[in-house]
């Protein structure tokens, strides 16, 4: 099957074994509308920390009988992301989502160093994106989650998409490193990085994938761009993969293709024991339900 649209993520999770998703701080009406359709679905089966009064209002509310699902009470969110991060630990879910309660407080119960969900790699965030502008779906990282990565930690960040594009049957997923000129500066890490990393991929010490860099954003996704500047490139204009050199590149892209560009995203956080949901109110019902699709496709 071609992933060519983000619906195919739920063809693709359904192929797999249903997985139970644990969401802390469940009371939040978009999140438990997402979760209604995952489930409705059959993507899978939603287990919920928080506080179960709170949480029942909003069910009825959408019509979901959350009575049959397992559920663990805790009326303090930061409270509610360790419960989740335990039932996670122990084995009962393979997927965590965020609900009501703040990303810090969130991502401090999965970083715990004892009680967390890390496992040695570096966690890293993409986004999957469906645009009605591109060809194709088009991920992006890292949009939320390291801040100025160095080049070790870049590496590591292109790692996790390669295994999740792969898993996702994109076999050489083509991996553009993005910069302000195609050119190297050395006044400029982001070019400076981008040229080793595309060696190191030349020469087999990063596999499975085509890299190119340092691309503008205009060459990575503009074949007619390319040609104008005269860049031969064997990822120019058809890019899966968009490689931030900071945060607030990632950012602003991810918020430029979602609100500009009509862009949907299914986006999680990668390197950690299982694969992390962590959705903003900002995002669509529609991104939500997609990202629980990727994760539990993963």
């Amino acid at each position: 099957m071609v992933l060519d649209k983000l619906d195919n993520l739920i063809e693709v999770s359904l192929k797999k074994p249903k997985k139970k998703i644990v969401v802390a701080a469940a009371g939040d009406d978009q999140v438990l509308l997402a979760l209604k359709q995952a489930h409705e679905l059959g993507i899978v089966e939603p287990i919920l920390v928080g506080n179960k009064e709170k949480t029942k209002i909003i069910a009825e509310k959408i019509e979901f009988d959350i009575s049959r699902f397992e559920f663990h009470e805790e009326s303090e969110p930061a409270k509610s992301a360790k419960i989740a991060v335990r039932l996670v630990r122990e084995g009962y879910a393979q997927i965590i989502m965020k609900g009501l309660v703040g990303t810090a407080d969130y991502l401090r119960a999965i970083l715990d160093k004892e009680i967390g969900l890390r496992t040695g790699n570096l966690l890293s965030h993409i986004g999957l994106f469906e645009i009605p502008t591109y060809h194709k779906l088009i991920a992006l990282t890292d949009a939320a989650q390291n801040i100025a990565p160095n080049l070790e930690e870049k590496i590591s960040i292109i790692q996790n998409s390669i295994d999740l594009l792969h898993r996702l049957g994109i076999e050489n997923p083509k991996v553009a490193l993005l910069a302000a000129v195609e050119s190297v500066n050395p006044k400029m890490q982001a070019t400076v990085d981008a040229s080793l990393i595309t060696m190191m991929n030349r020469r087999k010490q990063i596999k499975g994938c085509t890299i190119d860099g340092p691309l503008a954003f205009d060459v990575a996704v503009s074949r007619e761009a390319s040609e104008h500047k005269g860049l031969e490139s064997p990822v120019a204009g058809d890019a899966d993969l968009l490689v931030a050199p900071e945060i607030e590149t990632g950012n602003a892209l991810y918020k430029s293709f979602t609100y500009f560009a009509k862009g949907v995203v299914a986006a999680i956080i990668l390197g950690a024991l299982v694969p992390i949901v962590l959705t903003s109110r900002a995002d669509t019902e529609r991104s939500k339900l997609m990202s629980i699709a990727l994760a539990s496709s993963y």
